[in-house]
This record gives structure tokens, C-alpha cells and sequence, in this order.
């Protein structure tokens, strides 16, 4: 089996996943709240590397290149319609190893527990938002 992936998906899925992440992280969504529960304000909030979004997309990329060919074996595997292939894979790797990893993660932290209610959150958006754009720009 050869798998079909759409790079116009994965990287629109990247561009999908870096909106969904400036809205999140606004001050006006939970931008305000994050920073709190890390102990950061507006002030301490340090400038980054100038490296920070190329290697967010760089990840972003290789998410949404491993979500595209998980939907398409899921796709070859059970049928149905290729964006409910896609949904129900983001969905059920998010809780399996995004969410289930975090909450492990977090458990050995001193963080506030609700940081990572909002990471998790954040990550669930994230997938369905790519995953939203992989199922309807089929290969």
C-alpha cells in the first residue's frame, strides 16, 4: 500500500494549526489565563528566539504529515467518508498520545493542574483543526 497524502492539506493543516494557536494564546481567549498559570505577566514574558516559529511549523509539519497518512491507512482500513476518517484518527491520537502524555507529564510537576487542562485543550483544537483541513482536502 502506497499512501495517498495531499501536501496541500498538511501544509494548509500547518497553516490551520499556527491560527489556531494565536487565537488560543491571545490575551483575549487564554493568553491572560496561560500566562498566570505559568507565572508569567506581560512584562516577563521573554522575547524568544527568532528560531521559535520556524520550529513550530517544522513540528506542526511533521503532525500534520503523520496525522494525513494515519487518516489514509484509517480511510483504506474502515471506509466511510475521508473527513470522518480524518476526525475520528486526529481524535483518537490526540487522547492517546497527545493527552495521555501530558496528563502523565504533568502529573510529576508542580504546575497548576488547570496548565494542563489548557494544554491538552489547546492540542485537542490543534487536531481537529488539521484534521478539519487533511478530511476535506483528500488526496
Amino acid at each position: 500500500m502506497v499512501l495517498q497524502i495531499n501536501y496541500l492539506a498538511v501544509v494548509l493543516a500547518v497553516v490551520a494549526s499556527m491560527v489556531v494557536g494565536f487565537v488560543y494564546y491571545h490575551p483575549a481567549v487564554m493568553g491572560h489565563r496561560w500566562m498566570a498559570l505559568v507565572g508569567h505577566t506581560a512584562d516577563s514574558m521573554p522575547a524568544g528566539s527568532r528560531l521559535v516559529y520556524p520550529i513550530v511549523a517544522v513540528a506542526s509539519f511533521i503532525t500534520a504529515w503523520v496525522l494525513a497518512g494515519c487518516t489514509d491507512i484509517a480511510h483504506e482500513f474502515y471506509g466511510g467518508s475521508y473527513l470522518s476518517s480524518a476526525l475520528l484518527t486526529g481524535w483518537i491520537l490526540w487522547a492517546g498520545f497527545t493527552a495521555a502524555r501530558v496528563l502523565v507529564h504533568d502529573l510529576f510537576d508542580t504546575r497548576p493542574r488547570m496548565l494542563t487542562v489548557v494544554t491538552a485543550l489547546h492540542e485537542l483544537v490543534t487536531i481537529t483543526a488539521m484534521s478539519l483541513v487533511i478530511g476535506l482536502v483528500t488526496p
